[in-house]
């Protein structure tokens, strides 16, 4: 899906931490009962047609988010929820939001809980990253004309 994620509060805008409201941005780390909130307050339009339309910023956002989250095809969205209203939709895109980020949340606390696991993974990344890496440096030093490095 090539969405585009806007604004929750400003669905003319891009989601931006620099410029965004608190309200107008799910972060990946929010509490469920948040970004349950952020989902909630987000700005829709008049009607109560869950449709993707260029006067309908809102709910077509909205749309393209749980498109992204469940890896549904917007049209069959917009089926689903066809003459359901706001509220239902807005409950189930919150839904469908923490469903996608709460293995990321959850990691993250458990490694956040453990520093000596989260010491170990970083050093395992590092060594990894250094053998990916190896190669093409000694092909840029040798490029160059550097001495590669002991």
């Amino acid at each position: 899906v090539g969405a585009k994620i806007m604004d929750l509060q400003d669905p003319e805008s891009r989601m931006s931490t620099s410029l965004s409201s608190e309200l107008g941005i799910v972060k990946v780390l929010d509490p469920p009962d948040i970004i349950r909130r952020k989902v909630r307050s987000a700005v829709t339009d008049s009607g109560r047609d869950v449709v993707r339309a260029e006067d309908k910023p809102g709910v077509t956002n909205l749309i393209e988010i749980m498109a992204v989250a469940t890896g549904e095809e917007p049209e069959a969205i917009e089926a689903r929820y066809d003459g359901a209203g706001y509220g239902r939709f807005k409950q189930d895109v919150a839904e469908a939001i923490v469903e996608l980020l709460d293995p990321v949340r959850l990691r993250y606390g458990e490694l956040r809980g453990n520093p000596a696991e989260l010491a170990a993974i970083l050093a395992r990344g590092a060594e990894k990253a250094h053998l990916i890496a190896a190669a093409t440096l000694a092909r840029a030093h040798e490029a160059v004309g550097f001495v590669p490095p002991r």
